[in-house]
């Protein structure tokens, strides 16, 4: 953990180890006070709109920008990871082109519970030993979470804007409990990218703009989880088999060379790839039930066949057409609209415009029009 490279004083190795023994992999300690660069940098972010539809950052972006600016009675930061590596390299996930591709993170149970099961425990031991108040986070409040574990020492920003560790390569997943209270502060972390540029060279939708530049419209995790909409034609066969999330510039990374897999069964512990055709026939009951506990329900079962059906498309496989065909139909525009791009990767535009004419209703939804348009030379 981030304590084996770190000097602690003997109230943070008191928290270090209690952290340790709920399963946290690595801990740091950070100011709770205004860090110019990291607002400057938040804001540059934004002033280029590289945050797409996440309006959420923006609408936020002043509580983000410093810890104090969402609680100002915090002093301290305890900055938490789990390791959540993977037992095998997801870019090998990427030649079975008939199997849907699931980022690893997401392969078991939704970390944002399990990690604040744990956080909550070690929130009461602290606010119970000091006497202090505290407050807890797991990545979905306005925290940068990333530059403030950069200060804590558990790693820092790499050139694709995620954290690296010496320890755990890019397999971290992170949190924090504000402290109203002084703990002090462990080293931060410096940049070891050197002159590697493995996760920009990777990148299939080259979304990392510049190092340490991310255009999260470009990036397949933004587009396949965070994008609700229908999703550009320029990045669909680049996103491949890929349906939920994309680890190509965290698995290239070669400090994954010390990376560990994870030893939390709560992570992909039983993960297997599944054949998309199992995906296809989802309704929303079956959707829920199947992506029960998973992060994975959280985009929906439409935005989710969504991708499914532009894999279908990628995977050179004309024996999932019987498949697809019923989704034409569907009650979704955006699955209709995929089923067209899919669909039309198999078949001639003459056999496009029969599958038109012999539609049920004729189609109103204007997005979904274009692609019929397009799959047969209107």
């Amino acid at each position: 953990m981030a304590g084996d490279r770190t000097e602690f004083t003997a109230r943070q190795k008191q928290i270090a180890e209690r952290a340790r023994g709920l399963g946290f992999d690595a801990v740091g300690f950070a100011s709770a006070a205004q860090q110019p660069e990291i607002a400057e940098r938040l804001q540059q972010f934004l002033s280029a709109n590289y945050h797409g539809e996440m309006d959420w950052l923006n609408e936020r972006s002043h509580q983000r920008s410093a810890p104090q600016n969402l609680w100002s009675q915090a002093i301290s930061v305890v900055t938490v990871a789990m390791n959540y590596g993977p037992a095998t390299n997801p870019l090998d996930d990427l030649q079975h082109r008939n199997f849907g591709a699931i980022s690893a993170y997401a392969r078991g149970r939704d970390y944002h519970d399990f990690i604040k099961k744990q956080l909550r425990i070690l929130a009461r031991w602290i606010s119970e030993s000091l006497q202090v108040e505290v407050k807890i986070f797991v990545d979905t409040a306005p925290v940068m979470e990333k530059p403030l574990a950069q200060l804590g020492g558990l790693g820092w920003q790499g050139k694709h804007s995620n954290l690296v560790s010496r320890d755990h390569g890019s397999w971290l997943l992170l949190a924090e409990i504000f402290v109203a209270s002084d703990l002090g502060e462990t080293e931060a972390e410096t940049d070891h990218c050197g002159g590697c540029n493995r996760c920009i060279t990777i990148c299939p939708t080259a979304a990392i703009v510049a190092p340490y530049r991310l255009d999260a419209r470009r990036c397949i995790s933004y587009l396949t989880i965070e994008y609700k909409g229908v999703i550009p034609r320029e990045f669909r066969s680049a996103i491949g088999n890929r349906i939920y999330g994309c680890d190509d510039c965290l698995a290239v990374c070669p400090w994954n060379k010390f990376a560990r897999v994870t030893g939390h069964l709560e992570f992909n512990s039983d993960y297997r790839m599944e054949n998309l055709g199992g995906f296809l026939t989802l309704d929303d009951a079956n959707f829920r039930q199947k992506f029960s506990g998973s992060p994975i329900k959280r985009i929906g079962r439409d935005r989710f066949i969504r991708n499914v059906l532009i894999a279908v498309g990628n995977s050179g496989e004309p024996s999932f057409m019987p498949l697809v065909l019923p989704l034409l139909c569907d009650d979704s525009p955006l699955v209709r609209g995929m089923a067209v791009w899919a669909a039309r990767n198999y078949l001639v535009p003459v056999e496009m415009s029969k599958l038109r004419q012999n539609l049920p209703q004729p189609e109103t939804d204007d997005s979904v029009i274009e692609e019929w348009n397009l799959a047969i030379g209107d």
